[in-house]
């Protein structure tokens, strides 16, 4: 597996209510989860609070249709 630098919003979605959701199904940090879940600000996952990182490019590696979300790009 090779890490791909991706944009935020390719794999997350915004909704009405200002939550997050992932468009894909992925992996962070071995927990997995996928469409259908959201999270609000302060809202962990795999110890990750996304809105941190709202806007910023995301390291992944692709496998089985799974993003293993690896980091973030500061840049």
């Amino acid at each position: 597996m090779s890490i791909e630098r991706i944009n935020f919003f390719d794999i997350f979605q915004q909704n009405p209510d200002g939550s997050l959701s992932p468009k894909v199904q992925m992996n962070v940090n071995g927990i997995q989860f996928g469409p259908g879940v959201s999270f609000s600000p302060g809202v962990s996952f795999g110890g990750v609070d996304f809105y941190k990182y709202k806007n910023l490019p995301v390291a992944v590696e692709k496998l089985n249709g799974i993003f293993f979300i690896k980091g973030f790009y500061q840049s």
